[in-house]
C-alpha cells in the first residue's frame, strides 16, 4: 500500500509547462498564437521567419500598433492581456486572443524575446524572457517575436515532433488559414531563408480562392445569407469537385478559423441530395455572428467554439449552403465559361429554373409513359434555343442528348437528369404526404430468400408510407401489387429488391427520417429512364424542360453532372477553326 502524500502547491513554472501542453503542440501552434497576436495588434504586413521547420527558431515580425517599454514584462506574463477586462468583454470576445496565456506558455518551453516600438517612442526595446531585462534595440513600429529551441526545457516533448518538413508544412498550413479571413493583411513566410508563401494584400475572393485547391475556382457557387444577427458569406465547391479527404473544408466564425461539429454536420446536410457515399465537399465559409452569442472561451487552442442557439445556427448555415447549390430563377449568363472539353473538371453555368412546364410533355406521368406521341409540332429552332437547355437535336449511343441553345452545344446524360428529376418529385410527394400509387393491372410474385420476406413483413408500414404494396405471398415468394405513380415504368422485382436491401441496412425507425433522402434516391434511381432506351424527340425535348424546372437539376442524386456546355468557341478551337 502507497503512503500518503501531502497536498503541495506546484511551483509557477511547473504550472505554466502544464498549461504550455495545451497551447503548444507543435511549432504550428506558436506560429498560430504569434501571429494572432499581430492581427489583434492592428497589423497590415506580417512575415514569419522559420528554421528547421520552426523547431529551430520562430521569428514573426509585424507593422502593429507596438507595445509600451513598461508593458513588456506583462506581455510575458500568465494571464495578462489588453484584450478583456471583465467577464462582459469575456462574454462579448472580438479579438483572437483573450487568454493571456500564450507567449507565457512558449517562454516555458523555449527560449522567447521580444523588441518593440511604439509609433510615438524614439527607438525600439527589447525583453528577453530568461532574465526579464529590457535593454533598447533596434527596430521600426511594430513587434517582433523570436522562439528559439522549441521545448529545449521539456525534451521529452520534443520527440514527439515530426521531421522538419511536415512541420513545416503544418506551420505553412497555420498561416494560409489565418491570412484566408484577412486579406487585406499582407502575409510572408521564409524556411531557412527561402521563401515558402507570398501573399500580397487581397479582396477575400482573391485570397480564399488563392488558398483553395486548383479545380475550386472554376466548380463553385457563391453563399451570401443574412438573418438578423447572422451571416454567412463564401464558397461551395459543386458536387463534382469534391474529393476523398476533408481536406479542403474551411470555417470561420468572426475571423476565427474552428472545428466544429454543429456547422460541419450543417453543412455535410446541405450536400446530402446531391453528394452521397464518403464523398467529401470542398468549402471555405465565413460566419459572422453576434459574439454574445458565441463562447469562443472553450479551449486553450480556441479552434472550437459553443453557440448560445446551435439548433439555429445549424438550420441558417444549412438552408444558406442549400440555397447556394440550388439557384433560384435567374437569367442565365450571356457568355458562359470557354472550356475545351478535354480540360473540363466539372465546372458549368448553372441551370437556372425558368419557366413552367406546362406546356411541353411529362417524361414522368402517372400511368409510367415517358411520354406519349400526341403529334405536338416543334415550333422553328431558333425558337427554343434562348432556353438555357435549347431545343434537342439527336440521341447519342441510346444515352446522351445532344441539344443546341444559343452559347452552343447541350449534351446531357438522360439518366442522370431524369433520375433528379424524378427525386425531386419524390420528396415533394412525400413530405405533402400524396405519394399517389400506381395499381398493377397483374400482381408481380416472385421469388425471395427468407430474409427479403421477413423485412418485407416487419416493415410494411414504412414500405406503404413509400407507395410501394409489396407483402409476402408465401414462405418463399414476395407480390408486388402496387408502387409510387412517378416509378409506374421501373422494373418492379429490382427496385422491391433494392428497397428492402436500405431497410435491412438502415433499419426501418431511421430510414424515414435520417436516411430518408437515400431511400428516395434509390427509387429515383429504379424510376428513371434506362440507358440505350430510344427517345423521341419530343421525349428529349419535355426532359429539357423538366431539367429547367427542377431544382438541383445540374447534378444527379449521386454528384454527377448532368450535362455540359460546349460553345462555339470550344468547339472551334477543337477543330482548329482560324488557324
Amino acid at each position: 500500500m502507497s503512503s500518503r502524500r501531502a497536498i503541495r502547491v506546484l511551483p509557477d513554472p511547473l504550472v505554466s509547462q502544464i498549461a504550455a501542453g495545451e497551447v503548444v503542440e507543435r511549432p504550428a501552434s506558436v506560429v498560430k498564437e504569434l501571429v494572432e497576436n499581430a492581427l489583434d495588434a492592428g497589423a497590415t504586413r506580417i512575415d514569419v521567419r522559420l528554421e528547421g521547420g520552426g523547431i529551430r527558431r520562430i521569428v514573426v515580425s509585424d507593422d502593429g500598433c507596438g507595445i509600451e517599454r513598461d508593458e513588456l514584462p506583462l506581455a510575458l506574463a500568465r494571464h495578462a492581456t489588453s484584450k478583456i477586462a471583465t467577464l462582459q468583454d469575456l462574454e462579448r470576445v472580438a479579438s483572437l486572443g483573450f487568454r493571456g496565456e500564450a507567449l507565457a506558455a512558449i517562454a516555458s518551453v523555449a527560449r522567447v524575446s521580444i523588441t518593440s516600438r511604439t509609433a510615438t517612442a524614439a527607438h525600439a526595446w527589447r525583453i528577453d524572457a530568461e532574465n526579464d531585462a529590457i535593454e533598447p534595440a533596434a527596430g521600426g513600429p511594430g513587434t517582433r517575436v523570436e522562439v528559439a529551441d522549441l521545448f529545449f526545457r521539456t525534451p521529452a516533448r520534443r520527440k514527439f515532433l515530426r521531421a522538419e518538413s511536415t512541420e513545416l508544412a503544418h506551420c505553412v498550413t497555420q498561416v494560409e488559414r489565418i491570412a484566408a479571413a484577412h486579406p487585406g493583411v499582407e502575409f510572408n513566410v521564409w524556411h531557412d531563408g527561402r521563401a515558402v508563401l507570398a501573399l500580397p494584400a487581397a479582396t477575400l475572393a482573391a485570397r480564399a480562392l488563392k488558398l483553395m485547391p486548383e479545380e475550386f475556382a472554376g466548380a463553385q457557387r457563391t453563399v451570401d445569407a443574412r438573418a438578423g444577427p447572422i451571416a454567412l458569406a463564401g464558397w461551395v465547391g459543386l458536387p463534382t469537385a469534391a474529393r476523398a479527404r476533408a481536406d479542403a473544408q474551411s470555417f470561420y466564425v468572426n475571423g476565427r478559423f474552428v472545428r466544429d461539429k454543429v456547422l460541419a454536420h450543417a453543412v455535410r446536410a446541405a450536400y446530402a441530395d446531391v453528394l452521397h457515399g464518403q464523398s467529401q465537399p470542398i468549402y471555405a465559409l465565413f460566419l459572422t455572428i453576434d459574439p454574445a452569442r458565441v463562447d469562443v472561451n472553450v479551449h486553450p487552442t480556441k479552434s472550437e467554439v459553443r453557440f448560445r442557439d446551435p439548433q439555429a445556427v445549424h438550420q441558417f448555415v444549412l438552408h444558406a449552403v442549400q440555397a447556394a447549390l440550388a439557384p433560384a430563377a435567374q437569367v442565365p449568363a450571356a457568355t458562359p465559361p470557354a472550356q475545351l472539353w478535354p480540360a473540363w473538371r466539372g465546372a458549368q453555368p448553372a441551370l437556372a429554373v425558368e419557366q413552367p412546364v406546362a406546356a411541353y410533355l411529362t417524361l414522368a406521368a402517372p400511368e409510367g409513359a415517358l411520354a406519349r406521341e400526341t403529334g405536338t409540332t416543334l415550333r422553328p429552332l431558333e425558337a427554343h434555343t434562348d432556353s438555357p437547355l435549347g431545343v434537342a437535336l439527336a440521341q447519342l449511343a441510346g444515352i446522351y442528348i445532344l441539344a443546341q441553345n444559343r452559347h452552343g452545344l447541350v449534351i446531357v446524360d438522360a439518366h442522370a437528369a431524369h433520375e433528379r428529376i424524378v427525386y425531386e418529385k419524390l420528396k415533394r410527394q412525400f413530405e405533402a404526404r400524396e405519394l399517389p400509387q400506381q395499381r398493377l393491372l397483374i400482381p408481380q410474385m416472385f421469388a425471395a430468400d427468407a430474409l427479403d420476406v421477413a423485412t418485407a413483413e416487419e416493415h410494411a408500414d414504412t414500405l406503404a408510407a413509400i407507395g410501394l404494396d409489396l407483402a409476402p405471398a408465401s414462405p418463399t415468394q414476395l407480390v408486388l401489387r402496387a408502387l409510387p405513380a412517378l416509378l409506374a415504368g421501373a422494373d418492379g422485382q429490382v427496385l422491391a429488391r433494392a428497397v428492402l436491401r436500405d431497410l435491412r441496412q438502415y433499419g426501418g425507425s431511421r430510414v424515414l427520417t435520417e436516411r430518408r433522402d437515400e431511400l428516395l434516391a434509390t427509387l429515383a434511381c429504379h424510376g428513371a429512364v434506362r440507358a440505350n432506351r430510344r427517345l423521341t424527340i419530343d421525349e428529349m425535348n419535355a426532359l429539357l424542360r423538366e431539367m429547367e424546372a427542377t431544382e438541383r437539376a445540374d447534378q444527379c442524386n449521386h454528384g454527377r453532372p448532368t450535362w455540359v456546355q460546349l460553345s462555339i468557341g470550344d468547339l472551334d478551337r477543337l477543330f482548329l477553326r482560324g488557324r
